[in-house]
């Protein structure tokens, strides 16, 4: 069963607003758009209506327009004038928060986390008689109570924790709890999810038993990582070192060989309750054309519109967000947002040669330009998950447009020789440039085009078709990297080498054999590209103190030119040809948009102005302190 967390939300709403019924003297008669809010509590429909409605608060997962891929070394957002500058070039302050979105942003979580804690309250009374529904119910709100504050935590630190309702004329003002209280609240809020879900039937998009154990893995992954370890952290940045209360920013002591044990525990467990994920099985690896369906079925879910595609990789989800074709939901136009102008899309969120450049050989070497091999044909005998992932000049894909001639249907990111009608030489930009002779103010800037999260159903034409792709908040690979994670910390690299080689024997790339620091890397690069616009870059490259080198580095693009051989040329319309034309690739270093900067302060979100002005007891995080 699927749901679509914008059912009853009209009742839930009401519900959670406490709205009470309307009567006049002479009609005894409640209008049928408002309902008492002590009756929700008597009605199993209407408290299953009202949590449906906390589920609200997830939006529409990280299928929004400006993705927090954006954030980090794994896209650049095309359009100017969206305060994704702000955070990029490090000004963010609590004057100028720069972008946020709604699945993080302070006031939309206290808002849920103010519907959870009514819900909490007041299923622990309902008078409702199915016991069942209102232990699903309950199990549902302390899973939500949890994953919101999670999403605060890994943003800002430690927080207040308000787990009441407030009454009229209260004081608000509440200090922040210290970032160790806030993991143990939200682990305790995962427990009795557990607890309540267990044995409950699942329904897709809904809380679980397996997605509590996987939120709980992944909140004591991040508890234990350098972040939020404050000798570790001081050691790392003067700036966390002169912070005076570190309390919020992590654990200032405790054994952290126990936190680490302690995640990996929680992974295991959720592992174990898993449905073993997609794939996870192998011994060897697969051929590099199954290595990229299995890719490609992943990030589909089950939710593309293709025969060719594996619908049961949807095994690998644990909690995602699904949406209904029949309404009209921003989340379905991914491919409009992020697809080629050449195809009247809109570029939003494009790969740069950072992550490019990542992607290993086939046979597991690393890529480097400085190797005339690699340079001369730098998107040939590459991990096959790059080509699941970027559309990159010359990459086959969907059929264009009726009014864009290009009969070979490849993607144009370069400039070309060509013949005219006389026989005149001249060079033409290519249709998915911002020299395009198509909407070319909507082209990459970085020459790369994304590929993950978009139906690649030819049937399917992104700019007025919306797909039904679900968002990933959690999956099973995900929950494998923790329990990787913890076995390197915890020197088992053994047990941690059998899981990270059957993640790449899925993606047919050969096993890993390193051990020590070179495994950790290993691991961390592995994370990186199979969990890309996945929203986990932004938080691991944080948590791990590489954001300097990672977050902060300046963006790279890539320029690609086609010069006829000799003796060769080409007429209208073009089409990639290395018989015909010489390719020369070039990465370029690009400024003049985003000048990344990477400064300390932004390991954390600042609270806003209004929020200090509202909470006087709100400490403010490093660096915003002035």
């Amino acid at each position: 069963m699927k749901f679509n967390y914008k059912n009853l939300v009209v009742i839930a709403l009401l519900a959670a607003g406490g709205v009470s019924s309307c009567k006049t003297d002479f009609l005894d008669v409640e209008p049928i758009t408002e309902i008492a809010s002590d009756r929700v509590w008597e009605d199993g429909a209407l408290s299953e209506a009202f949590v449906t409605g906390i589920y609200a608060g997830l939006q529409q997962g990280g299928f929004a327009e400006q993705m927090l891929a954006s954030l980090t070394d794994e896209a650049v957002f095309t359009h100017t004038g969206r305060n994704i500058n702000t955070i990029n070039e490090g000004s963010l302050s609590p004057s100028n928060l720069g972008w946020e979105d709604n699945t993080y942003a302070w006031s939309p979580m206290y808002t849920r986390i103010r519907a959870t804690n009514l819900a909490i309250e007041k299923l622990a009374t309902a008078t409702f008689t199915n016991e069942t529904l209102k232990s699903r119910l309950q199990g549902e709100a302390y899973f939500l109570r949890a994953y919101y504050y999670q999403q605060l935590v890994r943003y800002y630190g430690a927080v207040p924790l308000i787990k009441k309702t407030y009454a009229l004329n209260e004081d608000y003002s509440v200090s922040r709890n210290t970032y160790e209280e806030c993991v143990n609240s939200i682990v305790n809020d995962l427990d009795s999810a557990a607890l309540l879900l267990d044995g409950q039937a699942t329904i897709t998009g809904r809380a679980s038993l397996t997605a509590a154990l996987a939120l709980k893995s992944r909140v004591l992954t991040y508890a234990a990582s350098d972040l939020h370890d404050v000798p570790t952290a001081k050691a790392k940045s003067t700036l966390l070192a002169s912070y005076p209360n570190p309390e919020f920013t992590g654990y200032i002591s405790g054994d952290r060989t126990a936190r680490w044990t302690a995640a990996l525990n929680a992974s295991k467990a959720a592992l174990d309750a898993s449905s073993g994920g997609y794939k996870l099985n192998l011994t060897e690896p697969v051929s590099a054309t199954e290595g990229e369906a299995n890719y490609v079925a992943m990030a589909m879910a089950g939710g593309s519109g293709d025969k060719n595609i594996d619908p049961t990789a949807s095994t690998e989800l644990i909690f995602g967000r699904y949406f209904t074709p029949s309404l009209a939901e921003g989340a379905r136009q991914t491919g409009l947002n992020n697809g080629p102008n050449g195809y009247h899309n809109w570029a939003g969120n494009t790969p740069i040669g950072n992550l490019v450049d990542d992607y290993e050989m086939m046979d597991g070497t690393k890529f480097s330009w400085t190797n005339p091999v690699h340079k001369a044909a730098p998107y040939t005998n590459r991990d096959p998950r790059f080509y699941a992932t970027v559309l990159y000049d010359g990459a086959d894909w969907k059929p264009r447009p009726s009014d864009v001639i290009d009969p070979a249907n490849q993607i144009q990111t370069g400039a070309y020789d060509l013949l005219d009608d006389k026989n005149a030489l001249f060079n033409r930009k290519g249709l998915d440039t911002r020299s395009s002779t198509v909407e070319d103010w909507n082209g990459s800037r970085s020459g790369y085009y994304m590929r993950k999260f978009i139906d690649p159903n030819p049937a399917l034409y992104d700019n007025s078709d919306r797909q039904n792709i679900p968002w990933p908040f959690i999956r099973v690979t995900e929950v494998v990297f923790n329990y990787v994670e913890a076995n390197i910390e915890l020197g088992k690299e053994a047990e941690a080498l059998l899981w990270l080689n059957r993640i790449r024997f899925r993606a047919g790339m050969p096993a890993l054999k390193v051990t020590g620091a070179a495994l950790k890397e290993a691991y961390r690069m592995e994370r990186r590209i199979e969990m890309v616009y996945e929203e986990q870059r932004y938080h691991d490259a944080r948590r791990w103190m590489i954001a300097p080198t990672t977050l902060g580095e300046t963006l790279m693009y890539i320029n690609v030119v086609g010069t006829f051989k000799p003796g060769q040329s080409m007429k209208e319309p073009y089409r990639y040809n290395p018989t015909v034309y010489n390719y020369t690739y070039t990465p370029v270093e690009e400024k003049s948009h985003e000048n990344r900067t990477w400064v300390d302060k932004m390991y954390f979100r600042p609270f806003g102005r209004d929020e200090i002005n509202r909470n006087a007891k709100l400490v403010q995080n490093p660096g915003y302190e002035k």
